[in-house]
This record gives C-alpha cells, structure tokens and sequence, in this order.
C-alpha cells in the first residue's frame, strides 16, 4: 500500500499568546514542528506535504527543505483548507484507494509506534478510514452558556480524538471539497468523512500524544519527550 502524509501548520498560534507561532516554539531545544516531522517520516510515507501560511519566515531555518520526502504548500486560513491544498499537491501521483495520514504539526509526543498501529489496523479494518484516540477518564458534563450543568454525559462510548488521522485520499479529498463547497468548517478530517457518509475506525494510541494549545501544554510536552527518550530500548 502506499501512504502519504500531511502536515497542516499554518495557524498563527493566536491561543498560545506568543509572538512565534507555537509550531516553532522550542521544545527540549527543538521546535515542536521538526519533533512531529521526525516521528511522521519514520512512517512508511512516500511524501509529506506540509501546508504553510504564505508568508511564514520561520520554516527555512529548520533545515527541512533538503529533505527528499518533504514538500511545502501554501496554507489556508482555516485546517480544512490546509489539508485540501496539501490534497491538491499530490493529485496524479496519489492514488484513490492510498491512504493519506493527516497529523497535527503541534502534537510532537506522537509514537512512531502507534503510527504503524493505526496504519496498519486501518488497513486491515474495512472502513474508509482511522484515527487515534484514547478512552475519556473523567465525568463529563453538558453545560449552558451561563455555565448551569444541563446534564450528565456517558463517557463510556465517549473518546478522546488525536492524530494522526488516516483515510483513502479519494475519500478524502472528497468529503472536504463538500465540505468547502457547503461552507462547513469541521475540526477535524473524521468529522468531513463522517458527515459524508464515511466509516472510521478508533485506534487506541497513548494518552501522553497531546496537542500543544496553551502555554503550560509546551512544558508538559517536553517532560514527556524526556520520559520517552529515557524510556526508549
């Protein structure tokens, strides 16, 4: 089978509050960005294709462009269009039935481990597509605006939702060029192939594959980067 990779990273940060979009902050003195990268191309990719805003000024410095598996495309302003130029790139050399990983370019705790666990139980799975996740822990609650608890929620059929995220570039492609045709901005690449009329499967992955979205998240990254290394055979 042959896999391809996508890497959204033209968000501004503007949560986090640094003047850096916090893709190239620093983390254990690497930036966040080129630790996702390192995970992604142990993958068995033919291609990643990372999506970057127009006028970023930050990505040559990281010594990527002379990787021969890497490619640069232009960003939207929002994820979903990001991930339809990185499709865009590889049409004619992506087949309809490869699959395509779509990973965020701030969750650089991914294991290289259960990237080849989601790979290889999509593949095997029969549905259009996977994802990464891990079971919710605590009790969920549905709240109002004015913050008065509605009601209870089951967590027991409730998951957390990671990246990568693995689908049929066909599939894909689709589901989110309807999406943009209908206006409809998802969050996540699951939720344009679910919304229209795809099958995804969960994948377990590890808890400690965080997404870096607010300031002490940098901090929590690096410890388990550490962790990880010193735990590594």
């Amino acid at each position: 089978m042959n896999c391809w990779g996508v890497l959204p990273a033209a968000g501004s940060g503007s949560r986090f509050g640094a003047e850096v979009p916090k893709q190239y902050l620093p983390v254990n003195g690497r930036a966040v960005i080129s630790r996702s990268i390192d995970t992604l191309l142990a993958a068995p990719l033919e291609t990643l294709v990372v999506a970057l805003d127009p006028g970023d000024t930050h990505w040559p410095a990281l010594g990527w462009d002379g990787e021969a598996r890497i490619e640069i495309c232009a960003g939207g302003a929002q994820r979903q269009q990001s991930v339809c130029n990185a499709l865009a790139a590889l049409q004619g050399r992506a087949g309809e039935d490869d699959w395509v990983l779509v990973h965020d370019a701030v969750r650089p705790c991914v294991r290289a481990e259960d990237i080849l666990r989601l790979i290889e139980s999509t593949d095997a799975g029969g549905k259009d597509g996977g994802m990464l996740g891990w079971p919710v822990d605590n009790s969920l609650k549905r709240v109002a605006d004015s913050m008065t608890v509605l009601e209870n929620v089951d967590r027991r059929e409730c998951w957390n939702a990671a990246t990568p995220q693995m689908f049929r570039y066909g599939v894909l492609r689709k589901a989110l060029g309807w999406a943009e045709e209908q206006g409809v901005s998802h969050t996540d690449e699951s939720a344009a192939v679910m919304a229209a009329g795809g099958s995804v499967l969960m994948v377990s992955c590890a808890k400690d594959n965080i997404k870096i979205t607010h300031e002490p998240d940098l901090a929590l990254a690096g410890f388990i980067l550490e962790r990880q290394r010193e735990n590594s055979p």
